[in-house]
This record gives C-alpha cells, sequence and structure tokens, in this order.
C-alpha cells in the first residue's frame, strides 16, 4: 500500500477557509453581477438552521430544477417543504432502513464479483453504479432499479449541469448549447421511463414499490392525489441524490483507507472479529464502530455539500453585519470540518474521533458537523446514505486486497463533492465469502 498521504484538498474550500482566517464569519463579495455574502464558521451555521424561514431553497437551487424538476422536495420551501418530506420520510425511517441491508449487501457483491485479481478498476464508477442500483431497488423496487444503467446513463448529462455555476446554466438555456439539448433529451427519456412506472403502480403495483406506492396514494390536504408531475420530481430527486452524494463519499472512504495502511488493517481486523465470515446484517452495524467512524471522518474532510446556499428573502442580522433580502447566502460544511479549534489536527484522518472511548472522541454538535446540512432541509437520506457506505465497505474489507497505484487526485464538483477522474486501484486478492447471511 502507500504511504500515507495528506487529505486531498478543494480549492473552493480552501479559499474558503483562507477568507475565513483573514476576514472573519461574514464576507461580502460580488460575483457575475450577483450579491454573495459568505457565513462562515460554526456559530454561521446555527445562525442559518435556526433562521430558516428567513431564507428560500427555492430561490438558491434552480441549478437542480432541470434535473429534479419543480415540485421536488429538494428545491421546496415553507409549507410544500414540509407536506413533501412527510410523503417520503416514512421509507428512511431507521426500522425500515434495516430492511434495505441485505439490498445493499447484494449489490455490493455482484459489483465486486466482475473484478479480477490483477485487475485496475475506476472504484468510483464501480460503486457509483453499486449505490445507484441499491438505491433504487430499496426505494423504488426491483422493476425500477432493472433500469438503473438506463437512468445512470440518461441522468448523467443532467446531473453535469449541477456542477455549473446558475448564470452559467443560464447561459446555456438561452443559447441551447450541446450540453443543454443533451440533457434535455436524456431528461425526455427519464420522464417516458418514469411516467410509465407511475402508471404501472396505479393499477398494479408491486409489494416493493414502497416509496412509488406511497405517492400514487397520498392525498393533498383538500383531498386530491398527486399529480403525476409531482410524482416524478421526487421519484428521480431522491434516486439523483441518493447516488450522486454517496458514491462520491465512498470513493473518499476508500482512498483514506487505502492511503493511510493501519487504518485499513484496523478496519479489517474489526470486520472479520465482528462478523466471522457472514455478510453484515442490520444488528452487526453498531458493532463496527471503527468503521463507522471511517465513514463519518470521510464525511468530515469531504463533505459532500462543500457549500450550501440560500436566498435570503428578508434582511436579518448576524455578528453585527445586516444582510440585506435579495442577497445569495452560502455556509460551508469544508470550512467548518477543518477548523482546528473545533477538529485538532484537522487535517489527520482518524476514525478514532467517533468511537466513544478514545482518547480522541468528541461528539459535535449539529453545527459543528453538518456533511447532510441542517435544521429543517437537513438531508433526508442521511441515516440511509451512512448505513450503505458503512455496509459496501465492510463487503469490500471482507472480500479484496487492494493497492492504490501513484495519480493524481482532483477534488471537484459544488452539488456532490467527487474525485474528478474517478479512483483507481488495484486488485491485489478477491475472496468468495458470499456464503453465510
Amino acid at each position: 500500500m502507500a504511504q500515507p498521504q495528506r487529505p486531498v484538498r478543494y480549492l473552493p474550500g480552501e479559499v474558503l477557509l483562507a477568507l475565513y482566517r483573514r476576514r472573519g464569519p461574514v464576507i461580502n463579495q460580488r460575483f457575475g453581477g450577483y450579491g454573495l455574502v459568505y457565513l462562515l464558521g460554526p456559530e454561521a451555521n446555527k445562525f442559518v438552521f435556526a433562521n430558516s424561514d428567513a431564507f428560500s431553497w427555492w430561490d438558491a437551487f434552480q441549478v437542480l430544477v432541470p434535473v429534479v424538476g419543480p415540485t421536488a422536495l429538494i428545491v421546496s420551501d415553507g409549507a410544500e417543504h414540509r407536506r413533501r418530506r412527510s410523503l417520503v420520510q416514512p421509507a428512511f425511517h431507521h426500522q425500515q432502513i434495516r430492511h434495505y441491508v441485505q439490498t445493499m449487501v447484494a449489490n455490493a457483491d455482484v459489483v465486486i464479483d466482475t473484478w479480477q485479481p490483477g485487475q485496475k478498476l475506476d472504484i468510483y464508477q464501480q460503486f457509483r453504479s453499486a449505490i445507484r442500483r441499491s438505491t433504487i431497488e430499496s426505494l423504488f423496487g426491483q422493476q425500477i432499479a432493472e433500469h438503473a444503467n438506463f437512468l445512470g446513463e440518461q441522468l448523467q448529462p443532467l446531473l453535469d449541469l449541477t456542477h455549473r455555476t446558475e448564470p452559467t446554466l443560464k447561459w446555456q438555456r438561452r443559447l441551447r448549447s450541446p450540453a443543454w439539448r443533451r440533457a434535455m433529451v436524456a431528461r425526455a427519456r427519464v420522464d417516458e421511463l418514469i411516467h410509465a412506472e407511475i402508471d404501472r403502480a396505479r393499477t398494479d403495483s408491486s409489494a416493493d414499490d414502497h416509496v412509488l406506492t406511497a405517492l400514487v396514494n397520498s392525498r393533498t390536504e383538500a383531498g386530491e392525489p398527486l399529480s403525476d408531475a409531482e410524482i416524478r420530481d421526487q421519484v428521480v430527486s431522491l434516486i439523483a441524490a441518493g447516488y450522486e452524494t454517496t458514491s462520491g463519499a465512498i470513493a473518499w472512504a476508500i482512498y483514506a483507507l487505502l492511503s493511510i495502511p493501519e487504518v485499513w488493517d484496523t478496519a479489517v481486523d474489526e470486520v472479520q472479529s465482528t462478523l466471522g465470515g457472514r455478510v453484515p446484517g442490520a444488528d452487526d452495524l453498531k458493532a463496527l464502530s471503527y468503521l463507522n467512524g471511517v465513514v463519518h471522518e470521510t464525511l468530515r474532510l469531504y463533505p459532500p455539500g462543500v457549500v450550501s446556499a440560500r436566498k435570503v428573502i428578508r434582511d436579518v442580522w448576524f455578528d453585527r453585519h445586516r444582510i440585506r433580502a435579495g442577497r445569495l447566502l452560502l455556509f460551508s460544511a469544508y470550512v467548518t470540518h477543518r477548523l482546528p479549534e473545533l477538529w485538532p489536527e484537522p487535517l489527520e484522518f482518524r476514525p478514532e474521533r467517533w468511537v466513544p472511548g478514545s482518547p480522541y472522541y468528541r461528539k459535535p454538535a449539529p453545527n459543528e458537523f453538518l456533511p447532510f446540512s441542517g435544521g429543517p432541509h437537513r438531508c433526508i437520506g442521511s441515516a440511509m446514505a451512512t448505513t450503505e457506505m458503512t455496509v459496501m465497505l465492510a463487503r469490500l474489507l471482507a472480500r479484496t486486497s487492494l493497492r492504490l497505484p501513484a495519480q493524481r487526485i482532483h477534488a471537484s464538483g459544488f452539488a456532490a463533492l467527487r474525485p474528478r477522474h474517478g479512483l483507481t486501484v488495484e486488485l491485489t486478492e478477491q475472496l468468495s465469502n458470499r456464503q453465510t447471511h
């Protein structure tokens, strides 16, 4: 394995970190005619979460609308957000997530089974495929999951749009650039499939349709069924957000495991001693305390959302600064997670920070650890994402030995932090280890 390496740094995040050190928690800027205000650090996060009624998600997340649609939970505000969240929340309760664990195991194993010793793999793309299929199958059942690869192909041009700034996206839409046209063709194909599945669920639903059936059977406060367009938006947003963020995070976890040999070895020992050759079940996950620490430490150093945005809809005051309505407000998990006053030696990858009883352990406040944002808009799939990472990493550790070849790794992405050119690993050993549940 490689010698220990320093964490990959993300340039925009590092710029914000330097600005925070030099100018404090409130930074006003102009960018392309837009008024921006950065609120940085734990107290700023706490302020944003406590004053959610002063901010709009809809106005801040227009770059997501071409992908997820105008009625998706992720771009909703106020009463509509609360209503839509209540419709899909049951699928993300901890007791429900327990039922997804074996689906996560099976999809990880299917991918690992295709590998051969000596093979070099882009493990980011490999696990992206596994997580996409697992997310779709868990939430929407096997019938839609059969189209997982098709959905991945068609959603990618749309997801690519989310990594552009809003001014750039507006110009692409206005000029109907090739990237915009490709994305709209892909969206039409996705919509055709999802609307067909909605029709099927209305007339002949399957027992494992889960969220789709719940949406089809839901009613508004006035007793009206949801429109097909609103159901479509919830389905697409849960699929796209579910695998886009988690696949980037698991790639960073594998990078950290392979960059620090003792971390990989400690995690392997824990998986072997805890599971003894079994595949993990829901009841095993809490016992994998070190591996859970790997997951949380990954989310600290490589939070899926480096920055998050809100549109200010009424004047507010923070730290003696007036923040005027109409400004775009940005706050940053990346900055908060790399502050030494909160995280001693913040660039050290230490899973022990998350293991109770360790001298490094400290339970952070919600405004100090926010990989899934916070407040009323905290990511609805956070528990599912951490469970999926833990389960799939456990299978990787139990079934393989990997080597990290020399390569240049760059972090990129606005909507989800990911290795820009993937993550290449070499499989040095593979174990079958699929036998017992």
